[in-house]
């Protein structure tokens, strides 16, 4: 729903807090207001409030751009009257929001009341009055044969335990239930979803212990709880939908899908659906080819030779065979060519050749062996393990990861879009209303950070090297780029960030590890995902001394972390399932390099490329040039 002058909303609990805030919000759109609470003096200073920001729109008008209503939330026959009054004064409902809320700051279990004044009274207000004007709102809406919207306030405390207000907890947890399963009114033109913040700076918040509120990483910023409700109003896919906003997160629905396909029970119809196979010849033949690496060396095409292996079959048991349509290029296959990888002497390493390589690739199954379930020929799906350089690969079902199509997207989102992921949240903690610096941001990995790092509500700044790479980041929404080939990156980050960066996002290594470190803010993390600018020369990667990064890092109570991905497999899934929503919702970009590699003899073509420092995006080998051709529909 596009919110524009001329909708009407009724706000319950807007005289204070969220409340007030969305009603001023709505006001500031043009939307008609109805404030619903039982404070009359609140209630009629925000209604004086936002009458000024919606008289903006219309004048002239024969009836109140905003209404006050004192009303009892938990009284039936007060909140009825309420939506009525909306209903005749607006003619009909289009948007409804239930804020109102209250804390128990009176442990139950000591409680000597029959609880009408204190825990009960808590869940009337928090519960039972939501559930009611839902109620309500839902027949406004169908009486009216008009399509609306209804916002529940939940909260982060009902999406987990809040041990000192149990009470408090239980009641947002009902809330989050209730409507989620109210997903199916969309068929009858009525979204309803529930909004779950964690701690704002209102009223109720303020009587929470500090020390608890710190935790969490300190109160949301109002502005990022307006976005979020305005998101799920304006998103039409959005019913049933849990919105949580934290600190430490941004803005994340819930559950993901991982989390939700450990429970939902679909029908056999519906299973059938879900495994897309793709059109394709799917002969297996009695050999392939694939790219190994044959001798230790930096320079990966020296290291490397393409041969041409039997495939047998039948498959062993629990394996699946993949069909690659595209591989992935990273910059650290010279580090997986030179043996950096593996450990051992020079001889150990040596005695492994040769060695499969490429560490991604999507495809589809062309076979399946003796004990595999819930996967099919012709379906899509992706690997990130060794042996991404070939036509066919063979591996565990465990390293299967099922994918909505085979596209050079989906394929960026793997090592590239996973590091970033998993590495903004683990390694840098990220939060939001923080400095965020990217470097190399206009790289594979990059891309994704710069546009993560903004959605969690972020001012992100990044580096890169050349205009057109500088015009992608721009484009990408990266408030300041900084283009090292006209200015200096140091003097930027001292003149425009004097506090320093939050967190450094670090990928290049050597010089502009050092940059960044002195450009860190106090207790600022630095999250170090790899060195690129180290990776080549003449003796390949070696090691570099940072003298005095100890003292500096106590001086500020600052962290450098190092990431490396192999380590969060249990998390890939969930981060890819997350990537993939945020791509088909239209809020992140993939950005593929223009330049074309096709066949596997182009692989050590696309690694220099790579490494030139001419790329921008994820750059793709497309190792089976047929598939190419078939537009994509993601």
């Amino acid at each position: 729903m596009e919110l524009k002058p001329g909708l009407s909303a009724l706000v319950t609990g807007g005289a204070s807090g969220i409340g007030k805030a969305l009603c001023l919000a709505l006001a500031k759109k043009g939307v008609f207001v109805t404030i619903v609470d039982s404070s009359e003096e609140r209630g009629k200073e925000v209604a004086g409030l936002a009458e000024k920001e919606c008289a903006e729109f219309h004048s002239g008008l024969k009836f109140p751009v905003v209404m006050f209503i004192r009303s009892d939330v938990t009284n039936t026959g007060e909140l009825k009257a309420a939506f009525e009054k909306h209903c005749t004064t607006y003619g009909g409902l289009d948007i409804c929001i239930n804020s109102a809320g209250i804390g128990d700051y009176v442990q139950f279990h000591n409680d000597q009341t029959d609880g009408s004044k204190s825990w009960r009274h808590v869940v009337n207000v928090n519960l039972v009055a939501v559930i009611d004007s839902t109620r309500l709102a839902i027949q406004a809406m169908q009486t009216a044969q008009k399509p609306g919207v209804i916002i529940n306030l939940g909260s982060a405390s009902g999406l987990y335990p809040m041990f000192t207000g149990p009470i408090y907890s239980a009641t947002k947890g009902g809330v989050v239930m209730f409507t989620r399963s109210l997903a199916r009114f969309k068929h009858q033109g009525i979204r309803i979803n529930v909004l779950c913040p964690e701690f704002v700076q209102t009223d109720l918040a303020e009587k929470a212990a500090a020390s608890s509120i710190a935790r969490f990483g300190g109160y949301l910023p109002m502005k990022l709880v307006v976005e979020g409700a305005f998101e799920l109003i304006r998103d039409e896919s959005k019913a049933g939908s849990c919105l949580w906003i934290t600190n430490r997160r941004g803005m994340e629905y819930w559950p993901t899908p991982a989390e939700e396909a450990k429970y939902l029970l679909r029908s056999s119809k519906a299973r059938k659906k879900s495994l897309v196979t793709v059109p394709m010849d799917l002969q297996i033949p009695h050999s392939f080819e694939k790219v190994v690496v044959h001798t230790l060396s930096h320079n990966f095409r020296s290291a490397t030779r393409i041969v041409r292996t039997e495939l047998r079959l039948p498959l062993k048991p629990d394996h699946v065979l993949l069909k690659v349509i595209y591989a992935g290029v990273n910059a650290s296959d010279v580090n997986f060519s030179s043996g950096r990888y593996f450990s051992g002497n020079g001889k150990d390493i040596t005695s492994l050749l040769p060695l499969d390589s490429g560490f991604e690739a999507v495809g589809v199954i062309a076979a399946l062996g003796d004990g595999v379930r819930n996967l099919k020929i012709g379906v899509p799906a992706a690997i990130m393990t060794f042996g991404g350089y070939a036509e066919f690969v063979m591996v565990p079902t465990k390293h299967i990861l099922p994918v909505a199509k085979p596209d050079p997207e989906v394929l960026a989102m793997l090592t590239s879009g996973l590091t970033a992921s998993i590495a903004l949240e683990k390694a840098a903690q990220m939060e939001s209303g923080k400095v965020v610096l990217v470097t190399a941001a206009a790289g594979a990995t990059g891309q994704f950070a710069v546009q993560l790092a903004k959605l969690a509500g972020n001012t992100v700044v990044a580096t890169c090297g050349g205009y057109e790479k500088a015009k992608l980041l721009k484009d990408l929404g990266v408030d300041r780029v900084i283009d090292y080939k006209v200015e200096d990156i140091k003097a930027v980050l001292k003149k425009e960030f004097p506090k320093g960066a939050d967190i450094v996002y670090e990928s290049v290594g050597g010089e502009m590890f050092d940059i960044c470190l002195n450009a860190l803010a106090v207790y600022g993390r630095l999250v170090v995902i790899g060195m690129i600018s180290q990776y080549q020369g003449e003796h390949g990667w070696k090691p570099r001394n940072y003298p005095g990064i100890c003292e500096k890092l106590l001086a500020k109570s600052q962290t450098v972390a190092g990431f490396f991905l192999i380590q969060y497999a249990h998390l890939w899934q969930e981060h890819l399932d997350r990537l993939v929503n945020l791509f088909s919702s239209g809020k992140l970009k993939v950005a593929i390099d223009p330049k074309q590699f096709v066949g596997l003899h182009s692989v050590a073509d696309a690694v220099e490329y790579l490494h030139s420092g001419k790329s921008a995006g994820k750059v793709v080998v497309c190792v089976d040039p047929t598939y190419a051709k078939q537009p994509a529909k993601l």
